[in-house]
């Protein structure tokens, strides 16, 4: 009947019978199984051992640099690296500066005294930090990434476009609950003090009556001049103001810097007219963040006390470590 159907086409009998047999055995795809091919040669514990050897050596070597040492092919090598050395490679992380140990176990004892003080804390604190918002501030090379087919020219953009000077510092302050205060003006360190009692006490009476009648609220912000000079400390002492303890050179610990970015990337390559267009469209910028990622932060100061303590008060930004929420 094949025959008949298909002609010369037709599978011979030996073949029909070798399919009925796997049908009949719970086979229901006609494709062909993957096989294993060709073996590689090139993948032996020999190979290994040289290619981990050879990057123990000189960490920043290419994949053909490494090819041609060990003499086998660059897709080979991959693997060797990927799969069987697990090994990924990674651009260094610009950090502050290189922390001695005092520095490093000062930063351990701090993050343990915030854990184990957490509930008594979290609940009263205040977080606050500034930045620079400018009348126009180019992309960055990433966002102006762009897809083009390959016979295509590469897009160019000039490369005189520089920031502007005509900029304005902004200011912001949030709660556990969401957005708390946000103003924003030409800052310095000395009229930094009175922002913060002008602003706060009358936000901090509305807001949250219960901390201003004990007074039991607390200030955290991290170690900028703006914040550390003596004239800011003097004053927040004087107004009995209890500022929560944070180490130096530690931007991987501070509470507020997950706004900037997220703001920033919003306002980038927009020319602003003038320091209202440029506040308008920031309090534009910092509402539409959702107010769950301001929660997500103060939950994630927890996070980064104990990863700053597991990593023995070294700096932990992009580390992939198993820390327990």
């Amino acid at each position: 009947m094949l025959v008949q159907v298909y002609g010369d086409n037709a599978l011979n009998k030996i073949t029909v019978y070798k399919w009925v047999k796997h049908f009949s055995e719970g086979r229901e795809s006609v494709t062909d199984e993957e096989r294993s091919g060709r073996p590689e040669t090139s993948r032996t514990e020999e190979n290994i051992a040289k290619v981990r050897q050879i990057i123990r050596e000189n960490r920043r070597l290419t994949v053909r640099s490494v090819a041609e040492q060990v003499n086998i092919d660059r897709e080979t090598v991959k693997k060797l690296l990927t799969e069987d050395l697990d090994t990924r490679k990674a651009c260094l992380k610009m950090v502050p500066k290189e922390l001695t140990e005092e520095e490093k176990q000062r930063r351990v004892t701090i993050c343990q005294d915030l854990l184990e003080r957490q509930d008594s804390i979290l609940g009263r604190a205040i977080a606050g930090d500034e930045t620079w918002v400018y009348q126009y501030d180019p992309e960055t090379k990433r966002q102006n990434a762009q897809w083009k087919i390959a016979s295509s020219p590469r897009p160019k953009v000039p490369s005189v476009q520089i920031k502007s000077q005509n900029n304005v510092a902004d200011f912001f302050f949030f709660i556990l609950e969401g957005l708390f205060i946000m103003n924003l003006y030409q800052l310095d360190k000395q009229s930094t003090k009175f922002l913060i009692w002008k602003y706060w006490k009358g936000c901090v009476r509305r807001k949250r009556p219960e901390l201003f009648a004990n007074k039991s609220w607390i200030l955290h912000h991290d170690d900028a001049p703006a914040h550390t000079a003596l004239s800011v400390r003097e004053f927040l002492a004087t107004k009995q103001i209890i500022v929560l303890e944070h180490p130096a050179y530690s931007p991987d610990l501070a509470p507020c810097d997950f706004l900037f970015p997220k703001i920033k990337e919003i306002l980038k390559e927009r020319h602003f007219d003038d320091i209202d267009d440029i506040r308008s469209n920031t309090t534009a910028a910092l509402k539409a963040i959702p107010q769950n990622h301001f929660q997500n932060s103060f939950e994630g100061r927890i996070r980064r006390w104990r990863q700053c303590i597991a990593s023995q008060g070294d700096y932990f930004e992009g580390d992939h470590g198993g820390i327990q929420q």
